[in-house]
Formats: C-alpha cells, sequence, structure tokens
C-alpha cells in the first residue's frame, strides 16, 4: 500500500481546533493485526470530549481521534489469526485512530460488511450498537415486554438502541428534543415518542399509562435524568453511558461544566435499597481491555441482523471539523461520517 498516510491529528487535547489534517509516514503492520484502507469513518460525542481533554480514556499527548471505521482489506499481518482476506468490506473499531484512510487493527474487532450496505452504513455500525447492545442485553439484563424510555433517541445509539429493544421483544419509548425529530422517529416506525418539554415528569407519566418502566438509557444527564429515574418501577434499571448536557464548544467552558457538575444529579445507595432500583454507568472505551466479552458483543450485535444504520450527513474527509460541528450542535439525526477518497 501507499508509503504515506492521511490523519487528522491534534497535538495534545483541549481544543477542538488544534485538530489538523496531516500526512504521515505508514510503518510496516504489526504481524499480529490487519492493514484496512478506510473509506468511511463514524463519529461520536466520545471524540468531541477526547479532543476537548473531558473523556478519561483520553491519550496523553498526541493522538488521532475516532472510535470506528470501514474498509477494505488490504494486507494481512503474518501471524494474524483471522478468517478475513485481502479484498474483504469490513467494518472494524479502534481504540482512537480513526481518523485516517488506513489503519492497522486486531482481526478480532472487525466484521464482514453485510451485503447492501454502503461503507457509510457500516462505518455507522460498530460503536453506537456495542454502546447500545453492552446496555441493554449485559448491563439492563432486557426481557421481553419490558418498557425501556430511551434518550436522544433519533441519535446514533438513540435510533439503534430503539431498534435493538424492538428487536428483542422490549417496548421503546424515546424522548428527543424537536418535534421534526419525533417526525423523524414516526418514519422510521416508532410512535411512542416524547417531544421533552418543561414539565417531563408529567409528559412520561401520561405516556407510561400505568405501565411499569423497567429500563431507561440515558446520555443526556441532569434533570431529565433525575426524572427518569424517578419514573423507574421497582426492578428498575438507570443506565447511563454519557452526559451531553456537558458538551463543549471549541474548548471546555470550566465555569459551566463546574456548575453543571455541582448540579448533576446524586443516588443515594440507601435509597435505592428502599425503591428497589438502581443507577449503572459505562465507558465504552474500557470494553478494549475485556478482549473476550468485546468479541462476544460485536458478534451479538451482528447477528441481531438489523436493517442498516440511518446516516444522516456524510461530510469529505477534508471537511472533519464540519463534521465535529454538525454532531456537536445537538441537530443531528442519525449519524455523522466522513467520507473517504
Amino acid at each position: 500500500m501507499r508509503g504515506t498516510r492521511n490523519v487528522w491529528r491534534t497535538p495534545k487535547a483541549g481544543t477542538i481546533s488544534n485538530l489538523k489534517m496531516l500526512q504521515e509516514v505508514l510503518d510496516a503492520p504489526d504481524p499480529e493485526k490487519i492493514r484496512i484502507e478506510v473509506k468511511s469513518v463514524g463519529l461520536n460525542f466520545a471524540d468531541i470530549f477526547a479532543l476537548t481533554g473531558l473523556y478519561s480514556a483520553t491519550p496523553e499527548g498526541s493522538f488521532i481521534p475516532g472510535l470506528e471505521f470501514s474498509g477494505v482489506v488490504d494486507e494481512i499481518g503474518t501471524s494474524a489469526n483471522t478468517h478475513l482476506k485481502v479484498g474483504d468490506r469490513v467494518y472494524g473499531c479502534t481504540r482512537f485512530g480513526g481518523y485516517t484512510n488506513c489503519v492497522d487493527v486486531l482481526p478480532q474487532h472487525c466484521r464482514k460488511i453485510p451485503d447492501g450496505w454502503s461503507f457509510s452504513e457500516a462505518a455507522a455500525f460498530p460503536a453506537q450498537s456495542l454502546t447500545a447492545f453492552y446496555a441493554l442485553s449485559e448491563l439492563g439484563a432486557l426481557k421481553p415486554g419490558q418498557v425501556v424510555l430511551i434518550h436522544s433517541a433519533a441519535g446514533g445509539v438513540g435510533l439503534q438502541a430503539m431498534r435493538m429493544v424492538k428487536k428483542l421483544g422490549g417496548v421503546p419509548i424515546g424522548t428527543v428534543g424537536s418535534v421534526a425529530k419525533q417526525q423523524f422517529l414516526s418514519a422510521q416506525g416508532f410512535n411512542e415518542v416524547i417531544v421533552r418539554g418543561e414539565n417531563f415528569a408529567v409528559q412520561l407519566k401520561t405516556q407510561l399509562a400505568g405501565r411499569p418502566l423497567q429500563m431507561v438509557l440515558d446520555g443526556i444527564g441532569g434533570e431529565i435524568q433525575k426524572r427518569s429515574f424517578e419514573a423507574l418501577a421497582p426492578t428498575g434499571r438507570l443506565i447511563v453511558f454519557g452526559a451531553a448536557e456537558f458538551t463543549p464548544g471549541d474548548k471546555p467552558n470550566w465555569w459551566k461544566a463546574a456548575w453543571l457538575y455541582l448540579k448533576r444529579p446524586r443516588y443515594d445507595v440507601m435509597d435505592m435499597i428502599s425503591t428497589n432500583k438502581s443507577v449503572m454507568a459505562f465507558n465504552l472505551i474500557w470494553l478494549w481491555q475485556e478482549q473476550a466479552l468485546f468479541d462476544q458483543l460485536l458478534t451479538g450485535c451482528a447477528n441481531l441482523e438489523l436493517p442498516a444504520p440511518f446516516v444522516g450527513r456524510e461530510f469529505a474527509f477534508a471537511q472533519a471539523h464540519d463534521a465535529i460541528e454538525h454532531l456537536r450542535s445537538g441537530q443531528s439525526v442519525g449519524k455523522v461520517v466522513l467520507t473517504v477518497d
């Protein structure tokens, strides 16, 4: 393959505008890895938090953001244990390093792209699917017939969670921030969607109509999260995978972040014992330390045979800053991806 690659790299976390596109020398691949010619890159809120230094797993010093990609197998390491072949169309995950046109990864972190899926759709699949599936199956232990409240239901993780709950026999109720997003979800086949208003607790009670709420998936935080927890039935689980209310601009506003942090919901374990409710939280990035579980979850996501993810916007690889800003704005639906020439 080419002797160089194009990457988006920041010298250190702290400011999104420091992210620059560079050309770097391409070293020989690790014998245990496969080399992928990247065609599309999926964007996630974790990219924004990492670039601004608000992500606990952010690498020290210079790094390339990006957790997921799709492309074509270009080379297989001499000791790589894989059934994949050169030329296979694959999607996969990487623990940072995804904003590039060439990436080396362990083969177990890749899967073949289903027939009929585009590269953009495939790049939109792994990170959001792993997040939703881990929350629902491993932590939430979803059972058929259970009601699940999913916040930011028109976003990448939210929409995938809505689809998974339905596929697994549960009852998904989504929440969104606008009527336009409610209409989008209706077109996707989801009719139980709340447009969050000033009195969300009343809205939720009305929507539930006496049904017990067994699970909440939340990536927002704040008052919405608190009211959702209060609405849980006994044995209900609040599962937190993000805190979108902390989403920064080009760089963190530390005064605002401190204020939101002080106002964050707090949960008393003794009270949780009395009400028989639980709170769980996770960061997908740490699954890289649990390789067997990671492989199991990635296979579980693929086995659900969901339709191709919805890609809301595609940006050229050179437009990474525009793509990040679109995601950061909160106006996106579905997935935001970069396409590589």
